[in-house]
């Protein structure tokens, strides 16, 4: 099966209140879902803006869905494509109620799914009639997921989607987004820093630092290579691939952390050794490694790539 570029972004850069992000380069594939993760002001929306044009780049070039756009705006056939919901509210639907806002984002996007939009509202358990306004928090992102899924987008762009949602509408979200990927042709990429939204949800992992992207590697790929071993016998922590620390717990018995797991437990097992525990690290852990310029196993000659 062919893959499609959803996304490529081509040296991409901007400078923005006193920070710069970039140059970034970067593609996005049909199908998958992407998890842009990174400290607070890191530069997350503002790629996420970027790819919405509510931030234009000053060097570098972005093509949606092969082609690129020298405009400020958007063509409303590409914009149709596209769904979002930002970190933080638009206030030019506070005014609205639901169905008022529902009836003005059906005329931007003819592919609107009023019946769509309804049972998602249901599922939410978003109340009718309410201006946006008044509403919660957790109220107003869910109509926000409600609505920007309805419009059954090629690309659906998130930005803390989670912020204010109670764990139950949290879970919701979970699975009515997992439901929207069963077509297939359709592509996410979510900046977030819950990291169970990852770890269920990602296909990919995009790391940003300081306006920089570290790598793109496959989720389950990152996890399963990362390790914290024990092991006893006389082979040396640095005659062993991929340890980025180790220290000896007694004369004989030392701990190692390694990004290439697998091939630590063959080398041990071609020597007769046998680990004594091993431990998967936590994501958390393995991202803050990779923050250090500790990355994943084969990142450096694939970085700003996709990884097949």
């Amino acid at each position: 099966m062919t893959e499609h570029s959803v996304i490529s972004m081509q040296g991409v850069y901007k400078s923005r209140k006193g920070k710069a992000i970039g140059p970034i380069h970067l593609e996005l594939l049909e199908g998958y879902i992407y998890a842009l993760v990174g400290p607070n002001g890191s530069g997350k929306t503002t790629l996420l803006s970027m790819l919405q044009k509510v931030v234009l780049p000053e060097a570098g070039h972005i093509l949606w869905f092969g082609e690129q756009y020298d405009k400020k705006e958007l063509p409303p056939e590409i914009r149709e494509k596209i769904g979002s919901v930002t970190e933080y509210s638009s206030p030019e639907e506070d005014r609205l109620t639901v169905e008022e806002a529902a009836e003005f984002r059906a005329f931007w996007y003819p592919r609107f799914d009023a019946a769509l939009f309804e049972e998602l509202l249901t599922k939410f358990e978003v109340p009718r009639g309410s201006r946006l306004k008044k509403m919660s928090k957790g109220e107003r992102r869910k109509f926000e997921l409600a609505a920007a899924l309805a419009v059954r987008p090629k690309l659906l762009i998130l930005d803390e989607p989670s912020s204010g949602l109670d764990p139950f509408a949290w879970k919701q979200m979970l699975t009515e987004l997992q439901l929207f990927m069963q077509r297939g042709d359709s592509t996410i990429i979510i900046a977030t820093h819950i990291v169970d939204e990852i770890r269920k949800l990602a296909d990919y992992i995009i790391l940003i630092h300081k306006g920089q992207t570290l790598g793109m590697v496959e989720k389950d790929l990152l996890l399963d290579s990362w390790r914290e071993i024990w092991y006893e016998g006389e082979i040396k922590p640095a005659h062993l691939p991929g340890v980025l620390e180790w220290s000896e717990e007694t004369e004989r018995i030392r701990r190692i952390v390694t990004t290439r797991a697998a091939d630590v437990l063959e080398v041990l097992e071609e020597a007769g050794l046998l680990p004594l525990k091993a431990r998967v690290l936590e994501l958390e852990e393995i991202l803050m490694y990779w923050i250090q310029g500790h990355g994943p196993a084969g990142w450096e000659m694939k970085k700003g790539e996709h990884i097949k």
